[in-house]
């Protein structure tokens, strides 16, 4: 990792954590605010931590991306969790019978374009 790049990695993680710091729930419950805040800083330290010897540059600067696209539409929208942008009609149909895996299907499906690690944390 060049100095450079390791310079842009450590400052969006102060980045998120600035912004875990000041992070108010749409909803402006304390409770709640307090869960987001929890959801933020932990997510940040799970994929930091998974991805600390990761020395392919393009996919550092992947890596890069989704993080900074992660945030503008978190900020964007103040939900701090993906949004599954591709969910199709019915995809939250009830958990029960043969529509489970049809469900999990659809889930799947819906996972944001910019989103690549969400299945490997969550």
């Amino acid at each position: 990792m060049t100095p450079v790049t390791r310079q842009e990695v450590l400052g969006l993680y102060r980045k998120i954590f600035r912004i875990a710091k000041k992070w108010q729930s749409a909803s402006g419950q304390i409770e709640e605010t307090i869960q987001e805040k929890e959801y933020i800083k932990n997510e940040a330290k799970t994929l930091f931590r998974k991805n600390k010897n990761v020395t392919d540059p393009k996919l550092i600067k992947q890596c890069i991306e989704e993080c900074e696209a992660r945030i503008e539409i978190g900020l964007h929208y103040n939900i701090p969790y993906p949004r599954p942008i591709h969910l199709p009609p019915m995809g939250l149909a009830h958990k029960q019978g043969r529509m489970l895996r049809h469900q999990e299907k659809l889930r799947k499906i819906s996972k944001p374009i910019y989103l690549k690690s969400h299945d490997e944390v969550s």
